[in-house]
């Protein structure tokens, strides 16, 4: 089984590295000939295109935040109470804390990004 999943891995990576390679000089080609118009590929970022980028990096960087704090918080409850981790009934609070947290993450992106609206 695992000799299959490198050969994957290796067939897969010499895949993706060919498809860049060969867009990279689709592309080269593309702007030697005066084509760039047609093709969309140097496009002028606006500062409308900025906005968007900042707020999306918000986002995850809040949902990240709270979700290390989620597993923080499942780990410190499970030494407190001694849960088992074979003890799927009690294993479950971990799951349940993490997603509360990732849940609340994405509510306070959420009412930032309202208020930023206004």
């Amino acid at each position: 089984m695992q000799d299959v999943f490198m050969a994957l891995v290796v067939f897969g990576s010499f895949f993706f590295i060919i498809r860049m390679f060969t867009n990279f000089l689709l592309k080269r080609r593309l702007i030697k000939g005066g084509h760039v118009e047609k093709a969309n590929i140097l496009e002028p970022v606006s500062s409308q295109e900025q906005e968007p980028q900042r707020m999306a990096s918000l986002k995850w960087a809040m949902v990240s935040t709270m979700a290390g704090l989620g597993l923080i918080v499942a780990f410190l409850v499970g030494k407190y109470f001694e849960f088992d981790r074979y003890q799927m009934d009690r294993s479950l609070i971990s799951f349940g804390i993490e997603l509360m947290f990732i849940g609340m993450g994405f509510l306070f992106y959420f009412l930032i990004a309202i208020r930023q609206k206004q």
